[in-house]
């Protein structure tokens, strides 16, 4: 049983193939806004060109284009290979890695947003289980609410330093650590924004 896991939510371009649970072929770059053109070629440079069984693909939230580019590129080759596709969370994946060394209380994982906001989770300690809804919420006022003393993801370093205190550890997803979420049930391929669209319909903004 192949595996062929692609992530392409935040800056870091990370696709993994795995086989019965172990990786075969990886690569794991931050390549910042990168990814229209490097993900194919990231995917045709692994054992076999990536051919799977199926697809797992990260659905964020993140990235607004980053997060659509996976997603496209997932479907894509899961309908011309004619196998399965399903989704996974950003915040679910740093929270297994996070986990690895992470000590006792709440895990905050939190993923850089757009006008001035993070996105963020809590899960418990053992990062297996999320403890509330993702939210996106403006820094500083995040700084006021979370208190505990790590905070983990790309969105970290920012949320420390508007508190001016606590250890920020950066973490990107790894598209070759999967399996540490493998027990997890699958999501719709589809995104997971995190918040509202920026763009409004006129009906929306109560205008005629």
């Amino acid at each position: 049983m192949r595996l062929l896991v692609i992530d392409t939510a935040t800056q870091a371009l990370s696709v993994a193939l795995l086989e019965d649970g172990a990786p075969i072929g990886q690569f794991h770059e931050i390549v910042g806004r990168g990814h229209a053109e490097a993900l194919l070629p990231a995917i045709a440079a692994l054992p076999d060109g990536g051919r799977a069984d199926a697809i797992a693909v990260d659905v964020g939230p993140g990235s607004f284009t980053g997060v659509r580019i996976g997603i496209a590129a997932a479907r894509a080759l899961a309908l011309a290979w004619r196998i399965s596709l399903h989704g996974f969370s950003a915040p679910s994946l740093i929270a297994a890695q996070a986990a690895r060394d992470h000590g006792q209380g709440p895990l905050i994982v939190t993923i850089t947003g757009g006008h001035g906001e993070l996105f963020w989770q809590s899960f418990t300690a053992d990062g297996r289980s999320a403890t509330d809804e993702i939210r996106s919420t403006p820094i500083t006022e995040l700084a006021s609410r979370i208190d505990a003393p790590v905070i983990y993801g790309t969105g970290a370093e920012a949320l420390v330093t508007a508190r001016g205190s606590g250890t920020a550890v950066t973490l990107y997803p790894d598209a070759s650590a999967w399996p540490l979420i493998a027990a997890l049930p699958g999501l719709p391929p589809s995104p997971i924004y995190g918040r509202g669209a920026d763009a409004k319909t006129m009906a929306e903004r109560g205008l005629s």
